[in-house]
């Protein structure tokens, strides 16, 4: 699909929110509630425009993908005119970035360790290969390939709203110690000829760590054992949908116990809804202005489905929804002008919950451990005929800048 297509995709969504208004603009006009007619056809809208919403974010993922393969098969590679093998030069390049350590692991994956030949063997065994492996259990297993390892965390990233707001970064091993200013200091004025008065900023250490996330996945020995059936691909789309729901639940809403801390969990509560399962525009506007003005240059919003489904009926002191639809490809919808993240990990809007999140995400620090580690489990499924695959990894997330985001609380019952 094009991405003219997709717009018109887009432009179709828009105009059915703009019906689903008309419907409530007419109630409203009249002094009334919606009838029951009414009420269906209003949901009968809003659930095309929830579907194609999600239909739209499929293709634009798939135009994403589709544009970074084309990228990648237009790369050149450099010919060393000095090679006399006439091999492409290799210097510099980590052991399990080549095709020879690629071709070793998915022949050990399909075929198991004893189809490796010695070389091969060596491959996957080679020490910058295994030092990658830290924290790993003795049950053993290989490092995935550089190549394949790049395009699950890219896959991550498309199925994690996290992970394209956050700041991720790569650690080999180890905790990572970050700096974070407690007390700025401050600047005074001075008289003519006046000594200056000391105010040094004081610093605080938050420490991103690093939790093991893993999944069994099973595959029939005849599947395996056709030529024509792509293990890299089944099983890079397996792992990467199952990890991605467990990182984003817990980079959302994680209680930092054996799992990444969420950001619901170390934002500061901002204002205090007067309802207890219901949200006001001014109470959306004393939030957006409850985040200091640097952070909201970046600022998203995020909340669950169910929330932005009520918040879509809001309108401000003008008679103007504060909810806008993205019209452009690529574009999120908007509130009060500011881009808007649905995750279903959020808390509801129910008494005491803080079900909305707006802030500066880029304070929130994803650490990924290099080196995943895959194995295959020859015997444990044997009876059934099938083979299982393991992989794991460590990742670890928490709120560096708690003040960057801000929540709304419900009221107390």
């Amino acid at each position: 699909m094009t991405m003219q297509e997709i717009l018109e995709m887009k432009q179709k969504r828009a105009a059915l929110v703009k019906e689903a208004r008309g419907i409530l603009d007419k109630a409203k006009g009249e002094k009334r509630d919606l009838t029951a007619e009414e009420e269906q056809q209003y949901d009968r809208i809003m659930a095309d425009v929830d579907k194609r919403g999600k239909q739209i974010q499929r293709e634009e993922q798939m135009a994403g993908i589709e544009n970074e393969l084309e990228q990648r098969g237009g790369r050149q590679t450099h010919q060393d005119p000095n090679a006399e093998t006439g091999k492409q030069e290799q210097r510099n390049v980590h052991p399990r970035a080549t095709e020879e350590y690629r071709s070793a692991f998915w022949r050990a994956q399909r075929a198991g360790r004893n189809a490796l030949s010695a070389e091969q063997y060596d491959q996957l065994m080679h020490p910058e290969v295994r030092s990658l492996a830290v924290g790993t259990d003795s049950a053993g297993g290989y490092t995935v390939p550089d190549e394949f390892e790049r395009q699950l965390v890219q896959e991550l990233e498309d199925r994690n709203i996290m992970r394209g707001l956050a700041t991720v970064i790569s650690t080999s091993s180890g905790s990572r110690e970050i700096p974070v200013e407690a007390d700025k200091g401050s600047a005074s004025w001075l008289d003519e000829e006046a000594s200056y008065s000391e105010s040094d900023a004081e610093f605080a250490q938050k420490v991103i760590g690093a939790h093991k996330l893993g999944r069994i996945m099973k595959v029939s020995e005849e599947l395996l054992n056709d030529s024509a059936f792509n293990i890299e691909s089944y099983v890079r789309n397996a792992f990467a949908r199952s990890f991605a729901e467990a990182e984003e639940a817990a980079f959302v809403n994680g209680d930092g116990t054996g799992k990444p801390t969420g950001l619901f969990r170390d934002a500061e509560t901002g204002p205090t809804a007067a309802g207890t399962d219901s949200i006001t525009t001014d109470e959306l506007i004393d939030l957006f202005h409850s985040l200091r003005r640097p952070y909201r240059r970046r600022a998203t919003w995020m909340m669950a489905d169910s929330t932005a489904k009520a918040i879509r009926k809001l309108k401000d002191a003008n008679d103007q929804y504060i909810w806008q639809p993205g019209l452009q490809a690529g574009q999120a919808d908007r509130i009060l002008g500011r881009p808007l993240a649905i995750s279903d990990n959020s808390p509801s809007m129910d008494t005491d919950n803080t079900p909305i999140a707006f802030g500066d995400y880029s304070y929130y620090w994803i650490a990924d451990r290099q080196g995943r580690v895959m194995q295959r489990l020859d015997e444990l499924y044997a009876a059934n005929g099938q083979i299982g695959f393991r992989l794991r990894q460590r990742v670890d997330g928490k709120l560096i800048l708690t003040e960057a985001v801000k929540l709304l609380k419900m009221a107390s019952a």
